[in-house]
């Protein structure tokens, strides 16, 4: 089968942007996060919200993605199973044994968790009970803070299973080919549409909590694109349209972000009739959303156009990123919670941060994990590469495929 290279490398690339947003966190002004340095700044703000209105949206289509590639080479219960071992086993070894670190730099920050970190393990791993507002999901005793991702993506991977037999169905298949069919401007604007409206219903009801449960705005927006991802699968002439249009959909793009920020930050709402703003809110909403899928589409279009090739670093950069995913930001806070204290600098601090947590990600997962056959499943590997790398690429699901 010949591979997608350009799919894998967006998730690489996306996962990368992760590092970096959250790297951002630590200093962006008025944006609350597990810790906070001394040299925040506003301007970040407008680099983040480029980034914020799309990116978590791009994984869960590539996840999506993922779906449809196994969904053509296994049985419907072969893939609830194996996406159910990949996705849920990082999890929970994950909030055991990666996580905790977290909860622990972000307590003691607060003043509200006793320094010694053997002791809250302990007590972490036994549900607590936390002082509340000890550190973010305290009133659950454990957290998973940024793997919530994995089973947000098991959930909508068991609920689309469910529903390929109707998609299979001849009804199904022709639903199907008429979303595959889209073409020019509707092809941009249309898919936007069901999230404008999941905002319009649910999104004052249902804040985003990423605790999976009553996420009712999260679920429809995320099992959205997730599901679009399984519509776009990995062939067909819905991705020559995106790189036939990737033109148009960044310049679309840059000018709804630019529109919505003169909007949201630079007009006065308040001083507006209540009909005028509310006029100007669902503006604002219809920009958000407009300037969200806009960007995703230019970022699959350019990249089909420019990233379908065999890329030499492509083959190990596929494998790292789950579990560089897994293990940065606990890199990231714990030398962030060491670092912050010295007062470095803003330019130095960030940088030490950014360098430790790639240096600590490629160390552990070069000479610890990625040579431990036990290790391996823990961080969403294969127990061991069936095949050398050299000689094949990686699958969506992490199993190395022949080129």
């Amino acid at each position: 089968m010949n591979r997608r290279h350009d799919i894998d490398a967006l998730r690489v690339l996306a996962f990368g942007l992760l590092i970096l947003y959250h790297l951002g966190m630590l200093y962006v002004g008025d944006w609350g996060f597990h810790l906070k340095s001394h040299y925040l700044a506003g301007w970040l703000q407008y680099p983040m919200l480029f980034l914020n209105r799309w990116r978590m949206d791009l994984l869960f289509l590539i996840s999506g993605l993922a779906v449809h590639f196994l969904r053509g080479r296994h049985a419907l219960p072969v893939v609830a199973w194996r996406r159910t071992v990949r996705l849920l086993v990082p999890l929970l070894f994950g909030m055991a044994v990666v996580i905790p670190i977290q909860p622990y730099v972000q307590g003691v920050d607060n003043g509200l968790v006793a320094p010694g970190f053997g002791a809250f393990l302990l007590r972490y791993w036994t549900g607590g009970p936390w002082p509340a507002g000890a550190f973010d999901g305290w009133q659950f005793g454990v957290t998973w803070n940024h793997l919530w991702y994995l089973p947000y993506v098991w959930v909508y991977t068991l609920v689309l299973l469910a529903l390929i037999p109707l998609l299979e169905s001849p009804l199904g298949q022709r639903a199907v080919a008429a979303c595959r069919r889209l073409r020019g401007a509707t092809l941009l604007w249309l898919p936007a549409v069901p999230l404008m409206v999941y905002s319009a219903l649910l999104a004052g009801r249902f804040p985003q909590n990423h605790a999976l449960l009553n996420d009712w705005h999260a679920h429809a927006q995320y099992g959205t694109v997730f599901f679009y991802g399984y519509l776009l699968g990995t062939r067909g002439m819905l991705w020559d349209e995106l790189a036939r249009l990737r033109r148009a959909s960044l310049t679309a793009a840059l000018l709804c972000f630019a529109a919505f920020l003169c909007l949201d930050r630079f007009m006065d709402a308040t001083s507006l009739a209540p009909t005028a703003m509310a006029i100007v809110h669902g503006v604002l909403r219809v920009l958000n959303y407009l300037y969200a899928w806009t960007a995703i589409a230019a970022v699959l279009g350019w990249g089909h156009q420019y990233l379908n090739r065999p890329f030499s670093w492509l083959p190990y950069a596929r494998e790292a990123v789950f579990p560089w995913y897994v293990l940065h930001q606990s890199i990231m806070l714990a030398a962030a919670y060491w670092l912050i204290p010295l007062r470095l600098g803003a330019l130095l601090e960030p940088l030490l941060v950014l360098a430790c947590t790639v240096g600590g990600c490629a160390l552990l997962h070069e000479y610890v994990i990625r040579r431990s056959r036990w290790l391996r499943p823990l961080f969403g590997l294969d127990a061991a590469p069936r095949v050398p790398l050299a000689a094949h690429t990686l699958g969506l699901d992490g199993q190395a495929q022949r080129a």
